[in-house]
């Protein structure tokens, strides 16, 4: 973390004195999400997140029917309609309609740029299914069809590496602080919603939601580091 640390504050002495108190924060949110990744997977592999899990899964269940999830039938199929917005299909159509509005703006270094982003996390998500290959969650049933291992969540973890990516990188092409702000709102209420939606359906614990948003967050504030680092550099065209 330490030579984390340092290498933060020579970005933040090379771009000035504007953008080094948003660089040194940044840098500082990226490290406790690392930090808070490592100590999940820690308790998930040693399983002293069972307990938690547990009682969260089974909270949003019906009293004495886990097959049942809270409140009526439209409620749980907005759960599917939402945890859509986590999937493969609708990430790669977003990303796509994102980099064809940088291509249109003439921000072509920036689109990219965000696409290497967006692909590295997805592989990044892939590999860290791979490596802890943690079984789905069995106290209930799954409303949705699943396939891969269960830890980090994908849709989490995807979720908020396309939509906080975006939304970081997107922003810095807009012209005034409301847009920008409007466009990261939008960001982290869609990665929170996914996230919720997928233990909702009762297809992963808690914790692994919770381990895909600290990974996505740290892996989005991280290109958006190296997009200011890039743009110090005149690699990338320049935040409006």
């Amino acid at each position: 973390m330490a030579g984390l640390w340092d290498r933060g504050r020579a970005l933040a002495a090379a771009v000035g004195d504007r953008v080094a108190p948003r660089i040194l924060v940044v840098l500082a949110i990226v490290a406790a999400c690392l930090w808070a990744f490592l100590g999940l997977a820690d308790e998930v592999m040693e399983g002293g997140a069972h307990g938690f899990d547990t009682r969260l899964l089974l909270a949003l269940r019906t009293p004495g029917n886990p097959a049942d999830p809270l409140g009526p039938a439209w409620v749980e199929e907005l759960g599917r309609d939402v945890t859509a917005l986590g999937g493969v299909g609708i990430l790669t159509f977003v990303t796509l309609a994102v980099a064809g509005f940088l291509w249109l703006q003439g921000n072509r270094r920036s689109m990219w740029l965000m696409l290497l982003a967006v692909g590295g996390g997805q592989a990044l998500s892939t590999l860290a299914k791979l490596g802890f290959d943690r079984p789905r969650p069995d106290l209930v049933p799954h409303a949705q069809h699943v396939y891969t291992a269960s830890f980090p969540s994908g849709h989490a973890m995807m979720a908020a590496v396309t939509y906080l990516t975006l939304g970081t990188l997107a922003s810095r092409t807009l012209p005034t602080r409301a847009l920008k702000v409007y466009v990261l709102s939008l960001a982290v209420l869609a990665t929170l919603a996914v996230g919720v939606s997928r233990v909702y359906l009762g297809v992963h614990w808690p914790t692994d939601v919770l381990a895909g948003w600290t990974a996505g967050a740290a892996w989005a504030l991280g290109c958006w580091l190296i997009a200011t680092w890039l743009e110090a550099r005149g690699a990338v065209e320049p935040e409006r």
